[in-house]
């Protein structure tokens, strides 16, 4: 398996992880999703400072409303944060090369 087919692997079996406590396995619920952060992005959960952030981000991805996040619902959630380090990484590249 390529470094890139594993990541993808784990970012579905993370998913599923989380979403199978509840006894659904296809979707997670607001509590699974905070669990799933608290867990596996306690850094990001950190720097928000903000109590409210998983009923935001829940509200924000859930887009058929049914108050569950299904596996293309979540995957904005890791796109946006993975443009945001990328964004960080280039920025700490250039003031490096200075």
């Amino acid at each position: 398996m390529t470094h890139l087919e594993h990541c993808m692997e784990t970012l579905i079996t993370t998913f599923h992880h989380y979403a199978v406590q509840d006894g659904d396995g296809k979707t997670l619920s607001k509590k699974e999703l905070k669990k799933l952060i608290e867990s596996e992005l306690p850094g990001f959960l950190k720097a928000q400072n903000n109590p409210k952030l998983v009923d935001c981000i829940m509200k924000d991805l859930d887009l058929n409303k049914d108050d569950k996040l299904d596996f293309e619902e979540f995957l904005p959630l890791i796109a946006g944060l993975s443009l945001a380090c990328e964004k960080m990484y280039n920025l700490h590249q250039k003031k490096g090369k200075k």
